[in-house]
């Protein structure tokens, strides 16, 4: 399983952000068709449009006024307490913290880690990319190097060309070298954890769908445990 957020700008045009997406179902399935990944069914999780921004952070946003009232604590809940317990009981899925990954982008990238550090043990594969690290004054980051325990599998994505200011780009790319700093002293060593940085990767659906192979490839490659089973 694999839950991702921003559900909308996954898989169908219509609904995309820009009309770009992740093309999550034909990158996912062509993973599955050359047997690099065992079966893995990818939920995608809607954000509240306007309500995006509040949804997924744990703390407000001083650079975004849509993001005061920040309510990603509830948001965790929700996904934890109602979305995976749902899709568990209505589809055939491996229920151990290995085969359950959860995934996102920008905002919904900080939601993630912060699911991780709420419920351990509960995800055991993260997909973070171009992750909002700065909120809150590097928020998520002191709560990092609190954090006790971590998934099996770390996937960190960022590019040098998020944004058009390059002040902002080189902050962008040095919080997500600091976490994944952070998780080597946590004691994450290259088979659990893979950080990548994209020479010109934008803030965009496209260049989330260019590293999503990899990042699929690196959380999901099979094990013994695995292999004969929907993830």
């Amino acid at each position: 399983m694999l839950y991702l957020n921003d559900g909308q700008n996954l898989f169908d045009p219509a609904r995309a952000f820009g009309g770009n997406t992740w093309r999550a179902h034909d990158i996912v399935q062509a993973l599955v068709d050359d047997r690099v990944i065992p079966p893995l069914i990818v939920v995608g999780i809607d954000h509240g449009e306007a309500a995006r921004a509040r949804e997924y952070l744990p703390v407000a946003d001083e650079r975004n006024p849509h993001a005061r009232g920040p309510l990603g604590r509830e948001y965790v809940d929700f996904v934890t307490r109602e979305v995976v317990p749902f899709v568990q009981r209505t589809y055939p899925v491996v229920r151990r913290a290995s085969g359950r990954g959860f995934g996102g982008s920008s905002y919904g990238a900080i939601a993630v880690l912060l699911a991780a550090i709420k419920r351990p043990g509960l995800f055991g594969r993260l997909l973070v990319e171009s992750p909002s690290l700065y909120v809150g004054g590097g928020y998520l980051l002191r709560k990092a190097r609190r954090a006790e325990r971590w998934p099996a599998r770390v996937y960190l994505g960022v590019g040098t060309a998020e944004t058009r200011r390059a002040e902002v780009n080189r902050e962008t790319v040095e919080n997500v070298l600091e976490l994944g700093a952070i998780l080597r002293r946590a004691g994450l060593g290259p088979r659990r954890l893979a950080v990548v940085v994209e020479e010109g990767g934008t803030h965009s659906e496209q260049a989330w769908a260019r590293r999503l192979g990899r990042a699929v490839s690196f959380l999901f490659r099979p094990t013994r445990m695995t292999m004969h089973g929907a993830l």
